[in-house]
């Protein structure tokens, strides 16, 4: 199955030019004495794009708000009239793009064994590898359309010995990093669980080997605490401080052989040591809310406890 880019060039530029406009006056309420870019991702409060900006800037008082899916429809597969509509409500509550949260390469690898991982959506994502390409044009349409100048990416469902595919997947992403380079834009890999790079050791092998400046790494010290490492501050301190282009802020505790996700602030992650970590070695891009616990009973109320506990180890790192 395939899906159509529409009016590509339309996204690509009017619509582009539209929200640069929109965007020139906008006000960044979070960002006066913080050295980061605070936000959180979108759909962690609500499928309700208008909502969920509202809570972001009107409750949580932040400037920035990711990008992942709304009204029930993965970012890359928003129309016209939606992107439009999406927009102006950004306009609306102030709010400015960190970056595209797009699904690229959350697939299968071709040839290898079926991951164990592999599973048919993901964020109201269902794409293919044949449609990767496709994928990563929408992505970048998108992040022009939005004013965004990063856009996000996994590598590949996870397997039990990736090293024979491993170059090909490297290869992979330094294709599409170079492509973002020309639109002047950067590629974000995030470390994750049920892909082939999960924590700071596996990132630091990845980053060794595509070395193209446009190529960054979304930092996610949750996903490497579900993996089974300490990301801060053993994780933390393999990782090449200038590769840091993105972070994702949510807290992880063990439960039996495995982790369960936690509220910001209630489970094993120094929030407070990393965020003074980041702030230590001049990190100044994103730290985004990305919820996952659901422990409060909704989206939204978990999401509401979670930026409780993210602001508070903000302040005790001298970062908001």
């Amino acid at each position: 199955m395939s899906f159509q880019i529409p009016r590509r060039e339309f996204l690509a530029g009017m619509a582009a030019m539209t929200f640069a406009k929109a965007a020139s006056g906008l006000v960044a309420p979070g960002d006066s004495s913080s050295p980061f870019r605070i936000s959180v991702i979108n759909d962690e409060i609500s499928q309700d794009f208008g909502h969920s900006c509202e809570v972001a800037s009107r409750d949580f008082g932040m400037g920035w708000i990711e990008l992942r899916s709304m009204w029930k429809k993965n970012i890359v597969k928003l129309d016209e009239k939606e992107v439009a509509e999406a927009q102006g409500i950004l306009k609306k509550y102030q709010l400015k793009v960190t970056d595209i949260a797009s699904p690229l390469f959350k697939v299968d690898w071709p040839g290898a064994p079926k991951s164990k991982f592999s599973e048919g959506n993901s964020f109201q994502a269902d794409f293919t590898f044949a449609q990767q390409d496709e994928v990563l044009d929408r992505a970048i349409a998108m992040a022009k359309a939005f004013g965004a100048e990063r856009v996000r990416c996994f590598d590949y469902w996870r397997l039990e010995d990736p090293s024979p595919y491993r170059a090909a997947m490297n290869d992979k992403l330094r294709d599409a990093a170079a492509k973002l380079a020309k639109q002047n834009m950067i590629l974000l890999l995030e470390n994750e669980p049920s892909c082939n790079t999960a924590t700071a050791a596996e990132s630091v092998k990845v980053l060794s080997a595509v070395t193209t400046p446009s190529f960054m790494l979304n930092w996610d010290p949750g996903n490497a605490a579900a993996s089974g490492e300490i990301p801060y501050p053993e994780g933390y301190s393999l990782l090449p401080k200038d590769r840091i282009g993105h972070c994702h802020v949510k807290d992880a505790v063990k439960k039996g052989k495995g982790y369960d996700w936690a509220p910001v602030g209630g489970g094993m992650i120094n929030w407070a040591g990393q965020f003074k970590a980041l702030k230590r070695d001049g990190y100044h891009y994103a730290v985004s809310l990305e919820t996952h616990w659901h422990g409060a009973g909704s989206p939204e109320e978990s999401s509401r406890q979670s930026w409780a506990g993210m602001k508070k180890a903000l302040q005790e790192a001298g970062a908001y």
